[in-house]
């Protein structure tokens, strides 16, 4: 059975970085897309960043790209979203989520299966 689980977040000062990290067992990663979504109070779960089966990376919002990306360790059997210059807006729990077709989405329905969230909460 997959399971995710994801880690790295915590209080970070504005223009501060992290990396959050999604580990998996029960599945090997590189075979899906993997996507990281935020979803802040009061507001719906949004996408952040993707990487798909062949290694290729999209980045969903104007606001977050050039700042936010995936990668991937085939090795750690671990997804990562590295986050720079970030800014109070960013404050959410970010969620790794699995999409068993290998395809990419900027869209929460269409994957899978997803993790517990990591909080990420930037001071201003």
């Amino acid at each position: 059975q997959l399971q995710l689980v994801e880690s790295g977040g915590g209080l970070v000062q504005s223009g501060g970085s992290l990396r959050l990290s999604c580990a998996a067992s029960g599945a090997i990663l590189r075979y899906y897309a993997v996507g990281w979504f935020r979803q802040a109070p009061g507001k719906e779960r949004e996408g952040v960043s993707c990487i798909w089966r062949s290694g290729t990376i999209s980045n969903y919002g104007d606001s977050m790209k050039g700042r936010f990306t995936a990668s991937r360790d085939n090795a750690k059997n671990t997804v990562y979203l590295q986050m720079n210059s970030l800014e109070p807006e960013d404050t959410a729990v970010y969620y790794c989520a699995v999409q068993r077709s290998g395809g990419c989405s900027a869209y929460a329905e269409s994957y899978d299966d997803w993790g517990q969230g990591t909080q990420v909460t930037v001071s201003s």
